[in-house]
C-alpha cells in the first residue's frame, strides 16, 4: 500500500555504502517505536519502558539486494507531554517511521491526528513517512485497509510519500521490508531534489 512512489529501479545501486540516513520513529505511547528499534539493532526482542527522551541508535541495515545502509534512529517517546517535541526531531529528516498499535482501535483517531500533524509542519513536506502497522501477529488487529482508512492516508498530502508496512515487532516481522520501502522513496526524492536544483 502507498501513494504510487514503488518505483523499484536500480536507484539503490547509485548510493554510496557510506552514506547514513537520518530517520525518526514516532507514534504514540505503548505503539512499540522503541521494540522495533532494538529488534533492528539486536535482531533480538528486547523488552522496553516507556521512553521518557529518546534513543538514537546507528543500525546498518542489510536491504533486499545485499546493499548494506546505515541508518541513524531517533526514537521519541510518544507521551502527550513529548509530543511537541516532535518536530525538533524531524527538522532536516530524511524520514520518518511512524508506529501505530494495530490493536489500539480506540486511539486510531488520536495517531491520526499526530501523523497529520507531523507530515504538515512545513519543513517535513514530502518527507517520506513509513507507517509501521505493529502487532499484525494479534488475533484482533485491524487490516492494512481499516488502518489506512482510520488514519486517513489519502488526506496527506500529495507531495508526501508514504508506504503502510504490516509488522510484528517482537518477532521482526516486515520490518526490513519498511525500511526497503522507506529508504526508496528517500533516494527517489532526493534524485527529484537534485534535478529541481538542476533546473534552477
Amino acid at each position: 500500500m502507498g501513494n504510487g512512489l514503488s518505483d523499484q529501479t536500480s536507484i539503490l545501486s547509485s548510493l554510496p555504502s557510506f552514506q547514513s540516513f537520518h530517520i525518526v520513529i514516532l507514534g504514540l505511547d505503548c505503539a512499540g517505536k522503541t521494540t522495533v528499534l532494538y529488534r533492528l539493532q539486536f535482531n533480538e526482542f528486547v523488552n522496553t519502558v516507556p521512553t521518557k527522551g529518546f534513543n538514537t541508535e546507528k543500525i546498518k541495515v542489510t536491504l533486499g539486494n545485499s546493499k548494506t545502509v546505515t541508518f541513524h534512529f531517533w526514537d521519541v517517546g510518544g507521551q502527550e507531554k513529548l509530543r511537541p517535541l516532535w518536530k525538533s526531531y524531524t527538522r532536516c529528516t530524511d524520514g520518518i517511521v511512524f508506529v501505530v498499535d494495530s490493536v489500539d482501535v480506540e486511539r486510531m483517531e488520536e495517531a491520526k491526528t499526530e501523523l497529520h500533524k507531523i507530515t504538515r509542519i512545513s519543513e517535513n513536506q514530502g518527507v517520506p513517512v513509513l507507517i509501521v502497522a505493529n502487532k499484525q501477529d494479534l488475533r484482533n488487529s485491524l487490516s492494512l485497509s481499516e488502518i489506512e482508512k482510520l488514519l486517513a492516508m489519502g488526506e496527506l498530502s500529495s507531495s508526501t510519500p508514504w508506504h503502510l508496512q504490516p509488522t510484528c515487532a517482537i518477532i521482526g516481522d516486515g520490518l526490513k521490508e519498511g525500511l526497503e520501502k522507506l529508504h526508496n522513496m528517500i533516494i527517489k526524492r532526493r534524485k527529484m531534489l537534485r534535478q529541481q536544483k538542476k533546473k534552477r
